[in-house]
Formats: structure tokens, C-alpha cells, sequence
């Protein structure tokens, strides 16, 4: 209780950035910076357009981050938000089009995320250990997802994939310890399922593996009781 009372509400000042090119990275952000913070769409006239490495990591009573409506941000950095315990809520801005590795590894709270079109690969690690993540929607336009990407979401029970996804690979243990997962329908696009790719996934009942599927990594449903 006493760490609380040293925390104080976000806002821009908080932000630490790199502003020296035409675009505005953000590199770092204040510990104590808590509730929630939004990220502007533009600082001193430039827009910003990157999350940098670690920038949020640690910041262990931020609770929700919003992006301008016009953001123009393309990239979340590795380990951009690792840490980040209390946060609940993300809206990825339809600007993004990478996820890195580890990018909201640890963040226990995140209940929601909303991944948007524009993403074309969710990293390494993203969203490992992410254990209050329910559902999740992945849009058509990732095609693949990285090793451990969703590695220990033990409430995941939903994963959505639409008939036009463009997915093709599953990575090494992108799914292990998924324990509340029931079914999964695999799109049809997807031809490799990588190495514990659903593994210790016990509470899974059903899957459908489709035809274009070639290859399905060793242990990969290992542990499905």
C-alpha cells in the first residue's frame, strides 16, 4: 500500500521519446505513471509512430492504453508493455502491422485486446503468461503466429479465425497451457502446426485440422487429457 501512494495519473508528461527524425518513437515511460494514458497522435507536430523497446516495462499500475483516433503508429516494440500487471484494456490503432517479440509478455490483468487488420504477424512470447486474456480475435490479415505467442493463457477459452484468414503457421508451443481451451477450428489456410503447439491444452474436447495441413510438430496436442 505504501509503493500506491507514490503513484500518480498519467498523462503526456510521463512520456520519455525520441522526436530527432520525422516521426516520434516513444522510448520510455514513468513507473509510477498509473490509470489509464493515452498516447497521442502526434507530439510537437509529429506523429508518433513507434512504441520503442521496453518502453512501458514495469509500469505496474498503468491500466489502460488508448491511441488517438488518427494514430499513425506501424510498430509495437519487444517488450514494449512487459509487466505491465494491472493493464486491462488495449486498442492496437489499425496503423500496426507488427506485434514484436514479447510485447505484452506478463501482463496477468489484460482482459481485452483488440488486434486490428492491419497486423500481419503476432511476434515471439507476445502474449505469454497473459493469464486474464478470455477470448481472442485474430484478423484475417496475420499469417503467422510466433513460438509461445499465447504460451500459459490459462483463461483463454476462445480463439477466433474468420473464413478469409490468411494464417499459415502455428508456432512451437503457441498455444501450450491453454488449459480453459474446449475447441478449435484451424483455418483452412494454415499448413504447419509447430513443435507443443496446443500441448497441456487439457480441457480441449474437439479440433479440426484442415487438408492443407502438412506437417504437425512433435508433442504438439501432447497433454490434451
Amino acid at each position: 500500500a505504501l509503493f500506491l501512494t507514490n503513484t500518480h495519473a498519467a498523462d503526456i508528461n510521463d512520456l520519455t521519446y525520441d522526436a530527432t527524425g520525422d516521426t516520434v518513437i516513444i522510448t520510455d515511460c514513468a513507473e509510477d505513471a498509473s490509470g489509464d494514458l493515452v498516447i497521442p497522435e502526434n507530439i510537437g507536430g509529429k506523429p508518433v509512430t513507434s512504441i520503442g523497446f521496453q518502453a512501458f516495462r514495469d509500469c505496474t499500475t498503468l491500466t489502460s492504453i488508448t491511441f488517438g483516433k488518427n494514430s499513425k503508429l506501424t510498430s509495437i516494440g519487444e517488450q514494449a508493455f512487459r509487466k505491465c500487471e494491472s493493464l486491462k484494456s488495449v486498442t492496437i490503432p489499425d496503423s500496426v502491422t507488427i506485434i514484436s517479440h514479447a510485447a505484452f509478455i506478463s501482463c496477468k490483468s489484460l482482459t481485452s485486446i483488440t488486434i486490428p487488420d492491419s497486423v500481419t504477424s503476432i511476434g515471439k512470447e507476445a502474449f505469454i503468461g497473459c493469464k486474464s486474456l478470455t477470448s481472442i480475435k485474430i484478423p484475417d490479415s496475420v499469417t503467422s503466429i510466433e513460438g509461445f505467442a499465447f504460451n500459459d493463457c490459462s483463461n483463454l477459452k476462445i480463439i477466433t479465425f474468420s473464413k478469409n484468414s490468411k494464417l499459415t503457421s502455428i508456432g512451437n508451443r503457441a498455444f501450450r497451457n491453454c488449459t480453459s481451451l474446449t475447441s478449435i477450428t484451424i483455418p483452412d489456410s494454415v499448413t504447419s502446426i509447430g513443435d507443443l503447439a496446443f500441448s497441456l491444452c487439457s480441457g480441449l474436447t474437439s479440433i479440426n485440422i484442415p487438408n492443407g495441413v502438412t506437417s504437425i510438430g512433435r508433442i504438439a496436442f501432447g497433454g490434451c487429457t
